[in-house]
C-alpha cells in the first residue's frame, strides 16, 4: 500500500473541481438561472463520474479517500467564494430610520438606488422605514452608505425572487437598450 502522489493528486483535484460546480450549480439553481444551471451541471456529474470510479477502485488505500474528502471541502469553500465574487442577483434592504425627518431618503436616490419610503410606528415612537432593492455587487457599498448616512438604522436584507415593475425594472431595461445601441 504505497503512496501515488499522482494518483491522489488527481482525485483531489477532481473532486475539488466537481463540488466547487456543484457548489455553484446549486446557487444558479437557487438564484433561477435555468439555462446555465442544467449545462454547468452536464460538467459537474461528467468530473463526479471520474473521480468517483478513481477512489471506488483504489479504496484499499486510505490516502485516496482522504484526498478525496479534502477535495469536497476545499470545492465548497472554493465555490462559495466563486458565488459571493459573481455576487448574482439582487438584495432587498429594509433600513428602519429612528428620525422620521432624515434625508437619508433623498441622498440614497442621488447615490442612484431607489428607495421606497413609508412610516411606522415602534416602541420609542415614530419611525422612517425605507426599502431599497440593490445588486447584490453593491450590497457591502450600500451598507457603508447606509450606516455612514445614519449610524443608529436598524438593517434587514434578504434575495427577493422575483422582481417586476417600478424603478428597478425601468433602469434595468434603459441599460440593456443602452448595451444594445
Amino acid at each position: 500500500m504505497g503512496i501515488d502522489l499522482k494518483i491522489i493528486g488527481m482525485i483531489f483535484v477532481i473532486n475539488f473541481c466537481y463540488i466547487t460546480l456543484n457548489t455553484i450549480r446549486f446557487m444558479l439553481t437557487m438564484k433561477g438561472y435555468r439555462l446555465i444551471a442544467p449545462i454547468v451541471s452536464v460538467f459537474e456529474i461528467t468530473i463526479y463520474v471520474v473521480g468517483l470510479s478513481m477512489v471506488l477502485s483504489r479504496l484499499d488505500n486510505p490516502w485516496n479517500l482522504a484526498a478525496y474528502a479534502i477535495g469536497y471541502g476545499v470545492g465548497i469553500a472554493v465555490g462559495i467564494k466563486i458565488e459571493e465574487y459573481l455576487a448574482l442577483g439582487y438584495i432587498m434592504v429594509t433600513v428602519i430610520i429612528p428620525d422620521v425627518e432624515s434625508n437619508v431618503p433623498e441622498e440614497l436616490r442621488d447615490l442612484g438606488y431607489g428607495v421606497t419610503m413609508n412610516y411606522a410606528y415602534g416602541r420609542e415612537g415614530e419611525r422612517m422605514i425605507l426599502e431599497i432593492l440593490s445588486p447584490r455587487k453593491t450590497e457591502r457599498l450600500l451598507y457603508k452608505e447606509i450606516h455612514k448616512l445614519e449610524p443608529k438604522a436598524f438593517v434587514i436584507s434578504y434575495e427577493p425572487k422575483y422582481i417586476s415593475g417600478g424603478f428597478w425594472t425601468k433602469k434595468v431595461r434603459k441599460r440593456r437598450k443602452a448595451m444594445q445601441d
